[in-house]
């Protein structure tokens, strides 16, 4: 009894310390505070997306953190209660191939964008995940690892990781073959040689490699370095149940 007591204080004290920045924000006068994240910057399929959420001051969701560190099943019921939670939340989408035509830093941020015109009402403070947004004239400030230093970006994270993995779910359906319900659309060793036996399908990345080398007629070798992060992560995955690597 004692230890769960224990576990819970811990918990509750990792929470507020979450709540940081958002508490200087408010102490400094502004009143709706959006915490921005954005997922699938790194897979060579599928979209990027971004979260936006503005959070009540006294939010308390125990569990909360960095996507990453969390497994997909907590991540749904976290998600789940993030949404009846907060006083406003959006998600922003971009697609290939309009993804490859803008490249992906360009398109994050304005999934990034289109998520922050979505909220109702409007914030008046930004926190981003180690990006900036020059086309919002927000206050805003950029975190390095905001996602496991605030509870706003955490909860973006959480929201945007969510909603990608059903999307890739959804295009396993449709593109069936390349295992993107697995792996969704990361490079990891399958997914290469389904796209070397498959070939290129529309939701696939046509600027990022090995997709641009296949599709312009190079020759592709399995390069062993390419794969160790990616099978790593979804190794873990099976191990764990937790989600590590990239986004």
């Amino acid at each position: 009894m004692r230890n769960n007591e224990h576990k819970c204080e811990q918990e509750q004290k990792r929470i507020e310390a979450m709540k940081i920045y958002e508490n200087q924000a408010r102490q400094e006068g502004y009143k709706h505070l959006a915490g921005l994240d954005e997922v699938g910057r790194g897979p060579i399929a599928g979209p990027v997306v971004s979260a936006a959420v503005i959070l009540p001051p006294d939010f308390f969701l125990a569990g909360v953190d960095d996507s990453k560190k969390i497994s997909p099943q907590k991540r749904i019921k976290l998600a789940s209660e993030i949404k009846k939670e907060a006083i406003s939340w959006a998600v922003g989408w971009i697609f290939p191939p309009y993804l490859d035509q803008v490249n992906i830093l360009n398109a994050t941020r304005e999934t990034m964008t289109m998520a922050v015109r979505e909220l109702s009402p409007q914030p008046d403070f930004l926190l981003i995940d180690a990006l900036n947004l020059p086309d919002i004239k927000i206050r805003q400030f950029s975190l390095i690892k905001g996602d496991s230093l605030s509870i706003s970006i955490a909860s973006a994270s959480i929201l945007a990781k969510v909603e990608r993995d059903l999307a890739m779910e959804a295009f396993d359906l449709l593109y069936p073959g390349y295992g993107l319900a697995k792996h969704k659309g990361y490079a990891t060793r399958e997914h290469i040689q389904a796209l070397m036996q498959l070939g290129v399908s529309e939701i696939h990345r046509i600027s990022f490699e090995p997709v641009k080398t296949m599709l312009s007629g190079g020759k592709y070798g399995e390069q062993p370095g390419l794969f160790e992060q990616g099978d790593a992560e979804y190794s873990y995955i099976q191990r764990s149940g937790t989600k590590s690597g990239k986004r």
